[in-house]
């Protein structure tokens, strides 16, 4: 039997942070929480420029405005 399987990478819902990391929900319930230490940019960024984020693609990214910072949900996973 051949079943097409497709595999597609979850979308993110919200994004907030602490003083080290990004936390990302994920559209299949998954948190994902990422050093800061792994980004300069939003490490170095002050927490306003950190919480002006969008998400890009439906949520298959994010994007920092103010910072000119993007970033794949794949990419993360």
């Amino acid at each position: 039997m051949n079943t097409l399987v497709k595999h597609t990478t979850p979308q993110a819902q919200k994004v907030w942070f602490t003083d080290a990391k990004m936390y990302v929900l994920l559209s299949d319930g998954r948190e994902l929480g990422i050093p800061l230490e792994w980004f300069p940019v939003l490490r170095d960024s002050t927490e306003a420029q950190r919480m002006n984020w969008r998400l890009i693609g439906n949520g298959v990214g994010i994007h920092w405005e103010d910072l000119d910072e993007d970033l794949s949900i794949a990419g993360l996973l």
